[in-house]
């Protein structure tokens, strides 16, 4: 008996299995592929990514393996300069996925989650007790079912594809993929300048089309897939000298691809986070095109949001409503998300009246505030969760802050709560078992006092004990004896 057993070892899958053994839950994690991807496609960390990072003390060892890069003019690839963000981690971090994602799963495993490779979900039934997990018998290329597994909760984060969303029968709405996109890392042989000016000269009328460094002599190479073989087949480096040569009258000399794919513009949302006992995260309940880099972030701040919350339930003391929260704020981020990214689609189009609207977009955020906006849109710095009636803080993440004992993030390892407080005269009393307590008058905080989530977000604001004590029960539960 599992307390909870997670299909899917990506990048969701992976922080979730970790974000649970914090508190000490039994975790499975079953992945149908016997080994990790090969292909080393670069994904970019955006804002709150990497504050979740650095609050579990994860971001030293991303730093290492990836590249900075500014936070900036990848909204619709609109080149304007990074806006100023409210953020001690104001940039973009691009890295190979298979390198985040081992990451991610080895953190899971030194914390005590078990991966089991091969493993693929063919059946669930669920009761008031648990989960009956049913494997297909012989790994993920098998049709015949054989083990069955026992855990209290399932989660499906087995990608938009994946079976455990489709077992439950959860509808999947949305628009399907009308055009697909090429997109692949190989190396050039033609001159870097000749490539800037070509590709420059290009992109004016194809907004889906560039060839971007990632590398010495290594290029992101973004192409439209029209014309090029059938979608079924996984795409060869032809196809991109095929459309290259098409839309640039060159194929720059690409060699030597690193990786290739092909990618459609669906947009898709599960009508539910969440049946029973059996939750999705990540592709599993939101699909999309990767305009923007957003998909694997939104995943993985699905995954922060809902594992203190699940082991909460798992451990006992969570309210009544608790776990209803995690599809109460993610489902309505994720719903923005694709509208936001619809809208880059719509501006990356090459009609006349798309093409207008582009243009007015590009002048309106030469202003700062409208940059920003857009930017914090993108990065999710700009997300605040409905906590009801409050000042402005309520309901957003906390930037990081420095403070007498180290930093605020440091403090947040253990995915725990939070209480800061700068009067030093408040306290946690019963709930010191879940909720960390730190007194610092020189916190550079405009209030007196916050109490943070283990995600980080800002559940109360003020300097009155009695109601601290009803906002410390409305998220941790009731006190301790």
């Amino acid at each position: 008996m599992f307390d909870v057993i997670i299909a899917g070892c990506g990048p969701t899958g992976a922080m979730l299995a970790a974000e649970l053994r914090l508190h000490d839950v039994r975790v499975l994690v079953l992945e149908k592929e016997t080994e990790p991807t090969s292909f080393a496609r670069i994904v970019g960390l955006h804002v709150r990514s990497i504050e979740l990072m650095a609050m579990r003390g994860l971001l030293d060892r991303l730093l290492e393996l990836g590249r900075r890069r500014p936070a900036g003019g990848f909204f619709a690839a609109i080149a304007k300069p990074a806006p100023d963000l409210d953020s001690a981690h104001a940039y973009l971090l691009g890295i190979p996925q298979p390198v985040i994602v081992d990451l991610l799963e080895r953190h899971a495993v030194e914390l005590g989650a078990r991966v089991r490779r091969g493993c693929a979900v063919a059946g669930l039934e669920q009761d008031d007790e648990g989960v009956t997990v049913e494997l297909a018998d012989g790994g993920a290329s098998a049709t015949q079912r054989g083990e069955q597994l026992r855990t209290r909760y399932l989660i499906g984060c087995d990608g938009g594809r994946g079976t455990v969303r489709a077992l439950l029968g959860v509808g999947f709405p949305g628009e399907p993929s009308r055009t697909e996109t090429l997109m692949g890392e190989m190396e050039v042989r033609a001159p870097r300048e000749e490539i800037a000016a070509k590709s420059a000269e290009v992109g004016e009328a194809h907004k889906l089309f560039w060839l971007r460094p990632v590398g010495d002599d290594v290029y992101s190479v973004v192409v439209p897939a029209a014309g090029v073989t059938d979608r079924s087949e996984p795409p060869v480096l032809e196809d991109f000298r095929q459309q290259l040569r098409a839309i640039a009258g060159t194929d720059f000399g690409v060699h030597s691809p690193r990786w290739l794919s092909r990618f459609g513009d669906a947009v898709r949302l599960a009508e539910r986070y969440r049946l029973g006992r059996v939750l999705l995260a990540g592709d599993a309940a939101h699909i999309h095109p990767p305009i923007g880099g957003q998909g694997l972030n939104l995943g993985v701040q699905d995954a922060v949001n809902l594992g203190w919350k699940l082991a909460a339930q798992i451990r006992g003391w969570a309210p009544e409503t608790l776990l209803d929260t995690y599809q109460a704020e993610r489902r309505p981020v994720a719903e923005d998300t694709l509208d936001v990214i619809r809208a880059q689609a719509e501006l990356l189009s090459d009609e006349p009246g798309q093409r207008a609207l582009r243009g007015l977009l590009t002048e309106l955020m030469d202003f700062e505030e409208v940059n920003r906006y857009l930017i914090e849109k993108i990065t999710a710095i700009g997300i605040r969760y409905d906590f009801g009636e409050g000042p402005d803080l309520l309901g957003r993440r906390l930037r990081d802050l420095d403070l007498k004992t180290g930093t605020l993030y440091g403090l947040l390892r253990r995915g725990r709560g939070l209480l800061l407080d700068r009067t030093g005269s408040l306290t946690v009393g019963g709930w010191s078992d879940r909720v960390d307590y730190l007194a610092d008058p020189t916190a550079a905080l405009d209030v007196p006092c916050v109490l943070l989530r283990p995600d980080g977000h800002v559940a109360w604001v003020g300097d009155d004990q009695p109601n601290l004590n009803d906002q410390l029960a409305r998220w941790f539960g009731e006190p301790a004896d």
